[in-house]
């Protein structure tokens, strides 16, 4: 499906859409969802399986879903398996679209924004999914009017996995973890050598993407999807490394700037949103251009794709 990016949206204009979250032909089916993290929860699990999480109830013949970028190919391909059914009708495991937990939080936030709630994703780390692990992960949040509040829209809450996902500040050190961290987190307490990254990575046993490396390069994709480029998790483009490669020490210098500038504007400093976003915006090495690098994980290959 052939579709223009257009600008970022600026600080603070996060109720509007971008072409990745705009459901474009199917926005009559988000008229139904009310925008609330119970029901929008409730959606997004009935439209979509882990690729790798439900591997076993999943065909071959439709693994290329994962590389759907946007909500409405999303939405497209859904109503092709589904007859058209509203979004709440059950869907078998098996007939469900192939993504991961960047496409939960997406179509959550395609959600939200289609209501006018001003909503994002936030990249970071996860550690209720993997014991002993923190595993990369993406959630929506939405900012209710007076804060920002996260929640998990792939976990159920009948799972037990986290004491409330459809509200991740509920205290969660009562479970023996942290819960979800931001990539900018992480990145901070890496660089200023207090924390470990050897147990944070996309899962245990893949060495390439886990650890220091693919920890810095996190904080990439979250400034990425703060700013209008939500990006597939498999992407990279200007400095980030591919699979094992080691990053530009340079860009850490950069990184770590925008690093104390996400902190601060996640406190509530608008100034520093505005620095962080022309940061962004000017470097680079920092947005993607014109074309991004997919390295699928369900193909092996990298491939380019063009974006605008």
């Amino acid at each position: 499906m052939a579709m223009t990016l257009s600008a970022p949206p600026v600080p603070a204009d996060w109720a509007r859409h971008i072409p990745t979250s705009d459901p474009g032909p199917w926005a009559r089916l988000l008229d139904a969802v009310p925008p609330r993290p119970a029901e929008i929860g409730q959606v997004v699990r009935n439209l979509g399986a882990h690729y790798r999480g439900q591997e076993a109830d999943l065909p071959a013949a439709t693994r290329s879903d994962v590389d759907l970028r946007w909500v409405a190919d999303m939405l497209a391909t859904d109503q092709r398996r589904h007859d058209g059914r509203p979004l709440d009708a059950e869907r078998p495991v098996g007939e469900r679209l192939q993504g991961c937990c960047l496409d939960h939080s997406l179509l959550a936030v395609a959600i939200l924004r289609h209501h006018g709630v001003p909503a994002r994703c936030r990249v970071g780390f996860a550690d209720y999914f993997v014991p002993a692990w923190h595993a990369d992960h993406v959630v929506p949040e939405w900012h209710d009017g007076a804060r920002w509040r996260r929640f998990d829209p792939e976990v159920d809450p009948a799972w037990g996995l986290l004491p409330d996902p459809l509200d991740l500040d509920v205290e969660v050190l009562e479970h023996g973890g942290a819960g979800f961290v931001t990539a900018g987190e992480t990145f901070r307490l890496v660089r200023e050598g207090r924390l470990d990254p050897s147990d944070h990575g996309v899962a245990p046993g893949i060495p390439e993407l886990a650890g220091e490396g693919f920890v810095l390069a996190e904080l990439l994709w979250e400034l990425a999807h703060r700013y209008g480029d939500e990006l597939l998790l498999w992407d990279s483009w200007g400095g980030v490394p591919g699979p094992g490669e080691a990053m530009d020490p340079a860009l850490l210098d950069v990184l770590d700037r925008a690093a104390a500038l996400l902190a601060a504007a996640d406190a509530g400093s608008d100034q520093a949103e505005a620095e962080l976003h022309a940061l962004y915006s000017s470097d680079a090495r920092l947005h993607p251009g014109a074309e991004v690098v997919r390295h699928s994980p369900v193909t092996d290959e990298a491939v380019t794709v063009r974006l605008r």
